[in-house]
């Protein structure tokens, strides 16, 4: 039964020496090893399937400086998601990277915030002695 065994077993060593144990063709060789380009060429059609798509294709990166074009951008990629346009490991990478800018937006509101509350503030405090010096000349 092994003499039939080795007979049936491709006759062809692997890259590490040891004998092939893929089945033989009649030639007495795999498929592979008979073919030895065809394993590079099936790896080919294979990546070709997962690749992502082109940046040729993508419309451009908008400015997401704001709070409306981030709403904007995820609303986009939700989109693109749903219809097939864009693989959802590639929008469950970018969903870290637009709460990071999120926060970069929102802060930055607030220091704006907190300019506009400080001058206006300063301002009320000033309007008294406007107001004062206002009477005192009859203007």
């Amino acid at each position: 039964m092994t003499s039939k065994r080795q007979q049936s077993r491709c006759q062809a060593r692997t890259k590490k020496g040891k004998p092939c144990r893929a089945a033989a063709t009649e030639g007495g060789l795999c498929f592979f090893h008979a073919n030895p380009n065809k394993a590079a060429e099936l790896g080919r059609i294979g990546g070709k399937a997962n690749r992502h798509v082109s940046d040729a294709t993508r419309d451009p990166l908008p400015d997401l400086k704001s709070i409306a074009a981030l709403r904007e951008m995820v609303s986009r990629l939700i989109t693109e998601v749903y219809a097939g346009q864009l693989h959802p490991r590639i929008a469950a990478g970018l969903a870290p990277l637009i709460n990071l800018q999120l926060r970069v937006v929102e802060s930055a509101l607030e220091d704006q915030l907190a300019g506009v509350e400080k001058r206006l503030d300063e301002l009320t405090k000033s309007l008294p002695e406007q107001s004062q010096t206002i009477s005192r000349t009859g203007r």
